[in-house]
């Protein structure tokens, strides 16, 4: 793969420093059908590598997983392969068996806790929180039942931001062998990636964990800048790619908003050294003593951290922490058309913490099973045209049938 030159990373960080944010006037569409494809990808249980539910896929010996090595300032140091996706638990069950569900056994499904038998290992990701503003039934429909094909549209928004991580990085393959093997090598892009910031002042696919409402969450941010000036504080930013060269509707933008400020708040959270390292290694059944394997040790001396074990390595982690600003209370969320990678509009708003608990508090409910699944309200409705659940779904049914009500079709106008 081929690298950016190291000069041209310093100027584009300059050149998108410097950017004007503008909404132009342009049409607003309420969703098309090959964006709710996309959306409906990350619903399906896309997750971030941060999640240790993808570990058992990638550790057993002789597997390898992909990372990446900064080409900037001669940093010698690795990073993972970004925003790797798998199920999440799901379970066998078909699709058809929601007919025979009655309430009893939803209400049992509800009393164990959607987190204690999906997430109770793994924590929760920011996908599962936008995912769960989204529409909390579907995000049971998906948990319970499985996730749906990877469309074009998917693929093309996907390769997008793989290409987007590759003009500033390469990608280096490095084999683990246990979860505290895979667990140091996503420390270490995020020491990679503050690196790359602080040094370029831009960088992408930052790895992010944190403990927040006695709930462990993991992300990854687009990307990462630091702006010219006065002030320092990086922006956070995140990258949509659309079909139709049109803003998606608010409740697409609210989502992205969402998104947006679990990362600042993790973030921050890091810098602010709330990182409790006990709690971290318990939940996650980790041994911080563990001796990593050979190869990640060359490779982490080779970048100039010398650890051996997986608690140096999350030492080094907090020490990077620690030189590093909170982020700007400014966030920006891009729109780009998959045609020509052309900006279509550019959104910047306001970081707001009581939105934010309020929402991740409203999510937890659902998760921790205080109470069952909301469905999207009525002036969202248009979202059932498009998800895959809509034949099954209660919302969807007249009352004592299992008949589904008439959908319109996803070339018909939203009501």
């Amino acid at each position: 793969m081929t690298e950016s030159p190291p000069n041209s990373l310093s100027q584009g960080a300059k050149d998108v420093a410097t950017t004007s944010i503008s909404i132009p006037q342009i049409p607003v569409e309420i969703v098309s059908e090959e964006e709710m494809a996309i959306i409906e990808a990350a619903l399906a249980a896309t997750r971030s590598c941060l999640s240790s539910s993808a570990i058992p896929a990638i550790c057993s010996p002789s597997r390898s997983s992909s990372f990446f090595q900064n080409n900037v300032r001669s940093i010698r140091s690795i990073t993972s392969l970004s925003k790797k996706r798998f199920p999440g638990g799901c379970s066998d069950s078909d699709i058809e068996d929601l007919n025979g569900f009655n309430n009893t056994q939803k209400k049992n499904r509800v009393a164990e806790s959607l987190f204690h038998r999906f997430r109770k290992k793994t924590g929760l990701s920011v996908t599962d929180i936008t995912s769960t503003e989204w529409c909390e039934k579907q995000m049971e429909f998906v948990l319970l039942f499985g996730k749906r094909k990877v469309s074009k549209a998917m693929k093309a928004g996907h390769d997008r931001h793989v290409k987007l991580e590759q003009e500033i990085v390469k990608r280096v393959k490095v084999s683990i062998e246990c979860d505290e093997d895979a667990w140091a090598i996503k420390f270490l892009n995020f020491i990679t990636g503050a690196n790359q910031l602080l040094f370029e002042g831009l960088t992408r696919e930052i790895p992010l964990v944190g403990f927040i409402h006695g709930i462990w969450l993991v992300g990854i941010v687009d990307e990462i800048r630091i702006p010219e000036g006065g002030n320092r504080n990086p922006i956070l930013v995140d990258t949509k790619t659309r079909v139709r060269d049109t803003l998606p509707a608010e409740p697409q933008r609210r989502n992205g908003r969402l998104q947006l400020m679990c990362y600042k708040h993790l973030w921050d959270n890091l810098v602010a050294d709330k990182f409790p390292c006990k709690e971290f290694f318990d939940f996650f059944s980790l041994n911080p003593h563990y001796i990593l394997s050979k190869e990640i040790r060359d490779n982490t001396a080779k970048a100039g951290i010398p650890a051996k074990t997986l608690d140096e390595v999350v030492r080094y982690y907090r020490n990077t922490c620690s030189m590093l600003l909170p982020a700007d209370n400014q966030m920006l969320l891009r729109y780009e058309l998959q045609k020509d990678n052309s900006v279509i509009g550019e959104e910047q708003f306001a970081y707001d913490p009581d939105w934010l608990n309020s929402h991740i508090q409203c999510c937890l409910e659902f998760w921790l099973g205080e109470r069952e699944a909301s469905f999207t309200p009525e002036e969202e409705s248009w979202k059932c045209r498009f998800c895959q659940f809509a034949s099954v779904c209660p919302k969807n049914t007249s009352p004592g049938t299992s008949s589904p009500v008439k959908i319109n079709s996803p070339n018909s106008s939203p009501s």
